[in-house]
């Protein structure tokens, strides 16, 4: 069997807004707006640098409703790019590209096989001994397995699936196309290029099954290096693995740890390392960072006070940093009060009989089971927009079903309040 190379990718989501995205900070809203052509250029770059044999995309091309031509145009140039440098491309729509007409719409040069939504079908390259298999959705929300209707093997070739799958469920990611791994893994395939959930992992090896995650993340639930896969094969398997950071834009969450602060300088001062060393990571890329305040602190009242003085303090440091861009999206106020958590367990008021309530939900499996199911309740009848994006840490543990979160954080703002009323004159 003849060894290749191809690049697996997915969840471009194209000219999707970034979310969190203030306009008061120069020149940051318009990279930022940019990034998801700039991810896609790279990724075209990468694989004409490389020379790839052929590229996957698994799927969300696009982002939903999109109405501007000039979303597809641009993405047809970068296919072009790709027939020049003669690299065919397998295709796949997932949820977000079915949402549009205009998707079906658009001319793609003759070097893009865009796979059927109405049957799973089969692409040879026969110089390579390689079988694509995939299949488009029809419609957004495909709630049907669609393995069992994917083609058998071919036999004596490299067998690659291309899927827009929600695997099961998982965090943040709506369940269309369910399926199992151990499904996945029976087909027969030999390599698994999924789309849909947009934190990459390599959730199998033999063979591999792989989500390659988005190429930009687009707010501060999509932390971290976004990438695409290459994937090396020899002698019919997967050799080697390489991640492609095709991001221009990183979004981080920072915890900035400040017990040890006497005054409100030692924590400016604090923000202001984080942001460097921040900055110091993300390879001259823009950086978008979420600081999180933690610590046990006196100045936890005095912080809760000021939210607009710590977040222009810590934009302002980010625009010392000269060269290196940097904005900050927001902070999280995750301090506790200087307070003996204990003892006020056991004070005999209505705040005290609150805490010792939660304790017992902790452990008492009647108690969370209730919570659960009122949680659940209540998080289902959300938007569909809030509980694909929500990043509110409590409003996330509630959408997710994480009951223990909940109850951590009410008793953390019970303890708040409790400080407050202590400190009221």
């Amino acid at each position: 069997m003849r060894s290749f190379r191809f690049i697996h990718a997915a969840d471009i989501h194209l000219d999707s807004p970034m979310r969190g995205l203030s306009e008061d900070v120069p020149g940051v809203a318009e990279r930022l707006r940019l990034a998801t052509r700039e991810a896609l250029t790279a990724l075209i770059d990468a694989a004409i640098e490389r020379a790839v044999d052929f590229v996957i995309i698994a799927g969300d091309v696009y982002d939903g409703d999109w109405r501007d031509y000039q979303t597809g145009v641009f993405f047809v140039r970068q296919m072009h790019r790709l027939a020049s440098a003669s690299i065919p491309v397998y295709l796949i729509h997932g949820n977000h590209d079915a949402q549009n007409q205009m998707t079906r719409s658009l001319s793609l040069p003759n070097n893009v096989h865009v796979f059927s939504h109405e049957d799973a079908e089969t692409s040879v390259l026969e110089h390579l001994d390689v079988a694509v298999h995939g299949t488009s959705y029809a419609e957004r929300a495909v709630t049907d397995n669609l393995v069992p209707g994917y083609p058998a093997p071919v036999a004596e070739h490299f067998n690659i699936g291309v899927l827009h799958t929600g695997l099961g469920g998982r965090g943040g990611h709506a369940n269309y196309a369910p399926c199992s791994l151990d499904e996945l893994t029976a087909k027969g395939y030999d390599y698994w290029a999924l789309g849909h959930v947009h934190a990459a992992e390599v959730l199998a090896e033999h063979p591999h099954v792989v989500f390659s995650g988005n190429l930009q993340g687009r707010s501060i639930r999509e932390t971290g290096a976004k990438s695409a896969y290459e994937v090396v094969v020899e002698d019919g398997r997967v050799a080697e693995l390489h991640a492609i950071h095709c991001d221009v834009a990183r979004w981080a969450e920072s915890e900035v740890d400040i017990a040890t602060a006497d005054d409100f300088n030692d924590v400016i001062a604090a923000m202001r390392r984080a942001i460097e060393n921040g900055a110091n990571d993300v390879a001259g890329r823009l950086l978008a960072v979420r600081l999180r305040l933690t610590g046990t602190t006196a100045l936890h009242d005095q912080l809760a006070a000021a939210p607009e003085r710590l977040l222009a303090e810590a934009r302002t440091a980010a625009a010392g940093l000269g060269a290196a861009q940097v904005y900050v999206e927001k902070i999280k106020l995750a301090t506790t009060p200087a307070l003996d958590a204990a003892t006020r367990r056991e004070r005999q008021d209505a705040l005290g009989e609150m805490l010792r309530l939660l304790d017992e939900a902790v452990d008492d499996p009647d108690i969370r089971a209730m919570i659960e199911k009122d949680i659940r309740r209540l998080a289902e009848r959300l938007p569909y927009e809030i509980r694909e994006h929500a990043d509110d840490v409590l409003l996330r543990a509630a959408i997710d079903g994480d009951t223990a979160t909940l109850i951590d954080g009410a008793g953390d703002y019970l303890l708040s309040r409790l400080a407050a009323d202590e400190s009221a004159p």
